[in-house]
């Protein structure tokens, strides 16, 4: 099979670990790139190869400093534009904003779609993604998006735990369908956990959908952000008869007090990607990270060679 162009990855400063293992995975090296700052902070981007005739994927989370690191990924985009690349692909394995997806109130922006805007404007051919926290965003591009699942990964790792007596339980209504397929995966039932959330980041648990009465509970989330849903979660199963909890999430976004959070509940482990990259003071030892860089690295070489992607959202 022909390709046209060749394959190079450069990253920025979000998460450089996961663009070298997916890098690793490809048998390439990292592109030469340095992501600075002005002293005004301004960000400085100095490509230190020639891109020209090539197919360039680009890394970047757009977690926190999530502002610093989105400006940081366009100006790259920019760069590779005018440096003559053949096509600029972005890999974006969490992505923030995501959660701005509709006008919940009057005058509210979508800043999930003007972000969208914003990297088609910069240059960018295509986009991939892992577990966008709302479906739609897709219909947001006028270019390829992929949209990559993470579930997998994590039903894999409970599968070589061999949990006696599992249930698998979504943490409120919208992650029913997640949950449920992570359950098929386990050949578990499922339960669902009735909240309301009277204000943003404040949930309050209302009722237990299913049979939890001493079942091991794997609650099952997009991402983890307060931890406040997750513990509320694994407390009010606990309370109600389950024998132990497990967590996991693709995105382990962990603000605020989160990670404490998380250390002080009846959580026995934690179980996430990198998909955001966690500094040292954020790996406690009841949190466990899964790479979900063979995926992406699969899901590079297939845009590359021009080969479907299709069974990789399975």
């Amino acid at each position: 099979m022909s390709i046209d162009g060749e394959l190079k990855i450069f990253t920025g400063n979000a998460n450089p670990q996961l663009a070298q293992e997916i890098a690793d995975h490809i048998g390439v090296e990292l592109g030469e790139c340095s992501v600075m700052r002005f002293k005004d902070g301004e960000v400085r981007i100095n490509l230190a190869e020639s891109v020209r005739g090539c197919n360039v994927f680009v890394v970047q989370s757009t977690s926190a400093p999530v502002n610093e690191n989105l400006m940081e990924l366009l100006i790259m985009i920019d760069a590779l534009k005018r440096a003559s690349a053949r096509t600029i692909n972005v890999l974006i394995p969490y992505y923030g904003y995501a959660r701005q997806d509709r006008k919940a109130r009057a005058r509210d922006p979508i800043t999930a779609k003007l972000v969208a805007n914003l990297l088609q404007t910069a240059g960018a051919n295509r986009v991939i993604c892992m577990d966008l926290h709302a479906g739609q965003i897709q219909g947001f591009f006028d270019i390829p998006l992929d949209h990559l699942v993470g579930m997998p990964i994590l039903a894999n790792y409970f599968l070589t735990k061999n949990i006696d007596n599992p249930v698998v339980v979504s943490p409120d209504m919208g992650g029913v369908t997640r949950a449920r397929a992570l359950a098929e995966r386990l050949g578990a039932p499922l339960a669902i956990i009735d909240k309301r959330r009277p204000d943003a980041n404040v949930a309050e648990v209302m009722n237990i959908i299913g049979d939890i009465q001493g079942k091991t509970a794997i609650l099952i989330d997009d991402m983890i952000d307060t931890a406040g849903t997750i513990t509320l979660g694994a407390k009010a199963l606990m309370d109600r008869g389950a024998r132990e909890v497990y967590a996991c999430c693709i995105h382990p976004v962990l603000s605020g007090d989160g990670v404490d959070k998380l250390q002080n509940s009846p959580i026995k482990e934690v179980i996430v990607t990198n998909t955001i990259a966690l500094p040292p003071e954020k790996r406690i030892d009841k949190i466990s990270v899964l790479s979900v860089a063979e995926l992406m690295a699969e899901a590079v070489m297939r845009v590359h060679t021009h080969r479907s992607i299709s069974q990789l959202f399975d």
